[in-house]
């Protein structure tokens, strides 16, 4: 997750109102109102404080908790704008409240009472779903699936897949997380854009991404699995169940995957979990690494962070995770799949990068990086020449 951090900004008075400190201290009176009519779904009470703006996009969301803080108020005369942290809880999935920067425009009423004219992300800030217009939420076994531009079926489809997903991550990796997720599936790839804060060109090509804290810590918004639906219609029926398979494996183990965690791994664990089971081969899970190798290109070492860049070549991005899930793979065939998890926990086990996968592999494996690396060339040329 991104982390915002607002800049407090000293206030100024103007002659013959009430002080820099005594407006702000009105408006938060106004916005604590304004996060009790969210939470009690109370239409009149909103319009109270303001314009209606996004409020009915937000009434079938489950919400546990919503409010504001004000951070900086920018006035001139009777009209302002106001910097403000926006912190909310999904009921049953966030231990802890996104917290998510706020831009408020806002004029003062004849009462003397600030009235929020619009409420929109802040410079630089994501967007969130009910941004983009009515939200419809879909529960399934083991998910809360939230879309927008979306029909009620499409939405259980896609809660049908992680449904599938979760017993099947639980079943490869265990039970220590929390068997849930939680799924945005916006109308467009520039609306899933828009949730990440990014150009849409970076996400074309993606079928969906995972978000969460570095770590998983216990007391933290639950993960958002983001599709992009426009690249998740082309794919088919194992196609589709291997990507959300894949992310939701993100979820279940980030309380395990920090800075020490290098993409191979994680991107191709994802990836092994994803294709448990669906009997495709190396040659037709990784075509762009298989058609290096037939070529002579094969790959000298494992792929590194960089090259699981999303604005990078298309061929190098596919040939890097392809990598990733044959290490993997090939972790899970000599050593066995429990001893994979294993060699992945080590290696979260360390917070930094330096000596992560080096330790691991000693302790885990009985190998060293340099021969491991070996053993995995031969590996692509045996399964992929």
């Amino acid at each position: 997750m991104v982390a915002l951090v607002l800049l407090l900004v000293s206030l100024v008075a103007c002659g013959g109102q009430p002080t820099g400190g005594s407006a702000r201290t009105a408006l938060q009176r106004v916005l604590d109102r304004r996060s009790t009519a969210v939470l009690d779904r109370d239409r009149a009470a909103f319009l109270k404080t303001g314009a209606l703006s996004w409020f009915e996009n937000l009434r079938g969301v489950p919400l546990a908790a919503w409010s504001y803080r004000v951070t900086a108020l920018h006035r001139t005369g009777d009209e302002a704008t106001a910097d403000a942290e926006l912190r909310y809880r999904i009921e049953g999935y966030d231990n802890a409240p996104v917290t998510v920067g706020r831009t408020l425009t806002l004029s003062r009423e004849t009462d003397g009472q600030w009235h929020v004219d619009a409420d929109t992300p802040a410079k630089k800030s994501a967007q969130q779903l009910w941004d983009q217009g009515e939200v419809t939420v879909v529960r399934g076994s083991h998910s809360l699936v939230l879309g927008t531009g979306q029909s009620s079926e499409a939405l259980h489809s896609y809660a049908d897949l992680a449904d599938h997903a979760v017993p099947a991550v639980s079943g490869a990796w265990g039970s220590d997380w929390t068997g849930h997720v939680v799924m945005l599936v916006p109308g467009s790839v520039e609306g899933m854009a828009g949730l990440l804060g990014s150009p849409a060109s970076q996400y074309r090509g993606i079928a969906a991404v995972t978000t969460g804290e570095v770590g998983g810590p216990p007391n933290a918004p639950a993960d958002r699995i983001i599709v992009n639906p426009d690249a998740y219609a082309l794919l088919g029926p194992v196609g589709k169940q291997v990507v959300l398979t894949h992310e939701v494996t993100h979820v279940a183990t980030r309380a395990h995957t920090d800075a020490a965690t290098p993409l191979w791994l994680s991107e191709g664990y994802a990836d092994w979990i994803g294709y448990l089971g669906t009997g495709r081969t190396p040659g037709e899970a990784a075509p762009e690494l298989g058609r290096a190798v037939t070529e002579g290109r094969a790959p000298r070492n494992l792929p590194t962070d960089k090259d699981f860049g999303f604005s990078g070549d298309a061929t190098k991005l596919a040939q890097a995770y392809e990598g990733g899930w044959m290490a993997c793979r090939l972790i899970a065939q000599q050593w066995g799949p429990e001893r994979l998890g294993q060699f992945y926990r080590a290696v979260g086990d360390h917070k930094e990068r330096a000596g992560s996968v080096e330790d691991a592999m000693k302790k885990v494996l009985g190998t060293t990086p340099e021969k491991f690396r070996v053993r995995w060339q031969d590996y692509l040329r045996d399964q992929l020449g």
